[in-house]
């Protein structure tokens, strides 16, 4: 189990570098939502296209997805697709597992847990994860129910925490744990409390602070950080 830093300026071209990584590994590959990961896609896309790579092996999937239609701009699956697919729909072949968001955040849990269940439970290449200021991750918020969930690998959530107030659908810890790699994303100083709970020296990980349990179940976790995010770790106050 470790924790590895990557303070850096510009986190999204960390992540895309990262990303364009799992890619050509091929694989399956679980996206987030949120403006930093946007930027991360569309550098990756760009990638992808200049070097002529086939993402062909790759299958991408959601980590978490809010309770609206795919065409909703409240919808992580909009913005992959407005950031990655549609941007290589006419050089590359794409495999993508979108959640139902549509279908509500029981039904929506339920089938994309079955789409899991048929491509064999995968352990995936890469998950990539924002991080809530509450330090929440995917849409797994502080001292709900869905944090303590251990049997299913997707479960529904009627109640955000955070805005916006819409159901989602999210993965659950043990569906997290099912990959090689998890990478955080967190930029400007209002996530500097929560990387410091969540990753910081002294963090005891609990349903509090639900990105505090990842390293215990997951040996490789990477957290990129802009300076400002990082202001509250050890050497950087």
């Amino acid at each position: 189990m470790s924790v590895e830093f990557d303070v850096v300026d510009d986190p999204a071209r960390a992540c895309s570098a990262i990303l364009l990584g799992a890619v050509m590994a091929g694989g399956h590959v679980m996206l987030t939502g949120g403006s930093t990961p946007r930027t991360a896609y569309q550098e990756l896309a760009k990638a992808v296209r200049e070097m002529g790579i086939d993402t062909g092996d790759t299958v991408f999937w959601f980590g978490d997805e809010r309770c609206v239609p795919p065409d909703d701009d409240r919808s992580n699956y909009k913005l992959a697709k407005e950031a990655l697919f549609d941007p290589l729909a006419d050089v590359a072949s794409l495999n993508v597992k979108r959640m139902p968001g549509e279908l509500g955040h029981a039904e929506g849990a339920e089938a994309y847990e079955r789409e899991l269940e048929a491509a064999g439970r995968p352990t995936f290449e890469l998950i990539l994860l924002g991080l809530g200021p509450d330090g929440h991750m995917a849409s797994l918020f502080p001292d709900q129910p869905t944090v303590h969930e251990r049997s299913r690998l997707v479960v529904g959530v009627p109640e955000a925490g955070l805005e916006p107030f819409v159901p989602r659908i999210s993965l659950t810890l043990p569906g997290l744990a099912r990959t090689r790699q998890i990478v955080f994303l967190a930029e400007g100083e209002k996530k500097a409390d929560a990387v410091l709970a969540a990753f910081g020296p002294e963090a005891q990980p609990g349903p509090h602070v639900p990105a505090s349990l990842v390293p215990t179940v997951v040996n490789d976790v990477q957290v990129i950080l802009d300076p400002a995010a990082a202001a509250r770790l050890p050497g950087r106050e």
